[in-house]
């Protein structure tokens, strides 16, 4: 049975636009936040997203619940959302929450759909079509990196994604696949040199953005792994200040130094890249996807890169679930979700219109 009654819980600049485009797809949203907003083309209310108990009474009357609140809060969201029988999506990209959702999803009324940004998510789409073009895939490599267009500075960053976020990817361990062994690998290592429409990037190792590809590849594939894009000389810094300085044991502190020293920017870019190399008619062939998406305008207002390709890819996941195109009950894994349906929806479709040259 389709669904019509969506609450956005967290409005920040994902969550305020993921429930404006979910309201021009038709959705009936009501946005919730700790603090009061005004002025949005959705309904809005205040509510203690820390009190899990009381989440109960406040999502009466909800079919769907999209989390868009840091990770920490979404194993008591989730639980919630479990306990009422409602559809759940979340852009959470760590493992631990993943794997609680997962235990709910075995007994689920609605889907359990977590990591549904960008990466995980989004990546792990193009990465999986890139593969199935393949009759035995032999590695899929995914890349992403959110960054200011016009960099300063040694870090050539800006935090537009959450700081804790960003230390998590960049400390917790990272799973890959190498060699045909699943295993467990170091942050910030493998560094590697790539170019994007000739801008030459560096990536390295951080945890969370297969979501559950390892698991999905496992005695499939020789190599799988996730990597974050910077600029050249980003992960030396990095290392240096978590490491040697020891920030590494105030993850919070170390949070709101970088927060401080390289706040948000609105030109930013988000480039893509996710390559896949396997056998097709017996011939050793490589499929890449690579692409660098900018800032847009939606609802009259300019978009960040990162804001609009997370908000944009959950909000495509729910209206094909809505629609009948995913199933509505269980665990959904990311690339298990068809990558031209998900373009041809009609916030997925930003996708195909969002990305240009650096020279055009």
């Amino acid at each position: 049975m389709s669904f019509k009654k969506v609450a956005v819980l967290g409005l920040g600049k994902v969550g305020h636009l993921a429930a404006e485009l979910l309201t021009e797809s038709g959705f009936d949203v009501t946005g919730i936040d700790a603090r009061p907003v005004t002025g949005a083309p959705f309904a809005t209310r205040t509510a203690d997203l820390n009190d899990t108990a009381g989440l109960k009474d406040v999502l009466a009357g909800q079919e769907a619940i999209l989390s868009c609140l840091p990770y920490h809060l979404n194993i008591g969201v989730s639980t919630v959302a479990h306990a009422l029988g409602l559809h759940y999506f979340d852009l959470t990209e760590d493992v631990p929450t993943t794997k609680h959702i997962r235990e709910l999803a075995r007994t689920s009324k609605g889907i359990m759909a977590p990591q549904c940004g960008l990466a995980p998510g989004f990546v792990g789409i193009v990465g999986a079509h890139l593969a199935d073009q393949f009759d035995k895939v032999r590695s899929i490599r995914l890349r992403v990196g959110a960054l200011p267009q016009n960099p300063t500075g040694l870090l050539g960053y800006a935090f537009n994604w959450s700081p804790e976020g960003v230390v998590n990817e960049y400390l917790n361990d990272c799973e890959v696949i190498e060699e045909g062994v699943l295993k467990n690998v170091s942050a910030m290592e493998w560094l590697e040199t790539l170019y994007i429409d000739g801008m030459q990037l560096e990536a390295f190792t951080t945890s969370g953005g297969l979501g559950t590809m390892c698991e999905t590849y496992a005695d499939r594939i020789e190599n799988l792994d996730y990597k974050t894009m910077r600029y050249p000389g980003h992960v030396k810094l990095m290392n240096f200040f978590f490491h040697e300085l020891l920030m590494r044991e105030n993850r919070a502190e170390a949070g709101r130094i970088l927060t401080n020293a390289k706040p948000p920017v609105d030109e930013d870019v988000v480039y893509v890249h996710v390559a896949a190399e396997g056998w097709q008619n017996g011939q050793l062939r490589r499929r890449e996807f690579v692409r660098a998406y900018y800032p847009i305008e939606i609802g009259g207002k300019h978009r960040t890169a990162i804001a609009w390709t997370t908000s944009a890819s959950v909000v495509a996941v729910i209206e094909m679930v809505r629609d009948g195109q995913l199933p509505r009950q269980g665990f959904l894994k990311q690339e298990e979700i068809p990558l031209e349906p998900y373009l041809r929806t009609r916030t997925g479709n930003y996708y195909n219109v969002g990305h240009r040259s650096r020279h055009a």
